[in-house]
């Protein structure tokens, strides 16, 4: 058992770092900030919830690569990406791939669904995360911060700080990304 869960690491570790370089390549424009870790991390199991309360977990959404962004709604840069990840949603969101969004802080829920009324942020799931507990273990430290996940379960990428996921590069990447099938 052990001797299997170890091959299937290094199977992963190996593909991960052929299929990064190919990615380290797309890190162009709007992609120039992601960095992509040398091994992958494994991902927090501390819940979070959804807007009527009920908890999830990241390992819930194993088995699609993940664009998990922490954000605020008092947080003006997160605000003006927000969009950006709603139309990256519609486009390459679906059986492989989902951008998830957690609201962490204080954001309370009649401001969330308001921003993503006023923002006409149809495409996005409404998480929250109101005592920094995710964010806190993930190392989130200033918003936003956007990582991606394997469908496996783990963080390759982070990027600090905004950036225009619906642009030709973040769209090129992913794609690159999800093809890959790490």
């Amino acid at each position: 058992m052990i001797r299997g869960a170890f091959f299937t690491v290094l199977y992963l570790a190996l593909a991960f770092g052929a299929n990064a370089r190919s990615l380290e390549a797309l890190r162009t424009g709007a992609m120039r900030s992601l960095v992509f870790h040398a091994t992958p991390v494994p991902v927090s199991q501390t819940p979070f919830t959804d807007m009527e309360g009920e908890e999830h977990l990241l390992s819930d959404m194993q088995g699609h690569y993940v664009l998990l962004n922490f954000w605020a709604t008092w947080c003006a840069p997160c605000r003006h990406e927000m969009p950006y990840l709603n139309t990256l949603q519609r486009e390459l969101g679906g059986e492989d791939f989902k951008v998830v969004t957690i609201a962490t802080g204080r954001n309370p829920p009649p401001a969330i669904r308001r921003f993503f009324e006023e923002a006409s942020l149809d495409a996005l799931p409404m998480y929250r995360d109101p005592g920094q507990e995710i964010a806190r273990d993930m190392g989130v430290f200033g918003l936003p911060i956007t990582v991606l996940i394997t469908p496996g379960g783990q963080e390759i990428a982070r990027l600090q700080g905004n950036a225009d996921w619906a642009s030709p590069e973040a769209m090129a990447l992913l794609r690159a990304l999800i093809a890959g099938g790490n």
